[in-house]
C-alpha cells in the first residue's frame, strides 16, 4: 500500500486526461463541459426547476443563469413558468437538445472506447459500476 498513488492523485490524473479529450469534442458539438453536463441531465431525467437543476448537477444557480441563457438561445432547451410558482422555471430538453447531446455524447463514448482499449468488458464493468458508487 505504500507504493501505491493516492486516490486523489490517481483521480486528479485521469479527470485531467478525461476533460482534456472531452473538450475538443464538445467544441466541435457547440457545448461547453458545464452544457453538456445539464443536457446530459435532462436527457436522463427531467429536471423541474432551474433550482432543481442546479441541486442535480451540483452548480451554482446564479452561474446557472448565464449556462441555460445560452443553451436557451441555441435552441437546445425550454424554460417555462412552473404552475404551482410562476417566479420558477421549468426547464425541459428540446428535440435540438437531444440530437445534439446524443451526438457530442457519441464522440465521447468514441473516444472512452479508445482510453478503455486495453481494459476488458469485465474490468470496463466493473470500473464504471464502482465509479457510480463512489459518486453517490
Amino acid at each position: 500500500m505504500a507504493d501505491e498513488e493516492d486516490l486523489g492523485a490517481l483521480f486528479a490524473r485521469i479527470t485531467r486526461r478525461l476533460i482534456d479529450a472531452e473538450r475538443p469534442l464538445l467544441a466541435e458539438h457547440g457545448l461547453s463541459m458545464w452544457g453538456y453536463i445539464a443536457l446530459s441531465h435532462l436527457a436522463h431525467a427531467p429536471a423541474g426547476t432551474q433550482l432543481a437543476l442546479a441541486q442535480a448537477i451540483r452548480h451554482d444557480k446564479t452561474r446557472l443563469i448565464g449556462l441555460l441563457d445560452e443553451l436557451e438561445g441555441e435552441g437546445l432547451i425550454t424554460r417555462t413558468p412552473d404552475p404551482a410558482d410562476r417566479r420558477a422555471r421549468i426547464v425541459s430538453l428540446t428535440k435540438a437538445g437531444a440530437t445534439r447531446h446524443a451526438a457530442a455524447r457519441r464522440a465521447i463514448r468514441a473516444m472512452e472506447e479508445e482510453l478503455l482499449a486495453g481494459v476488458s468488458a469485465t474490468e470496463r464493468t466493473r470500473l464504471r459500476r464502482t465509479l457510480a458508487r463512489l459518486a453517490g
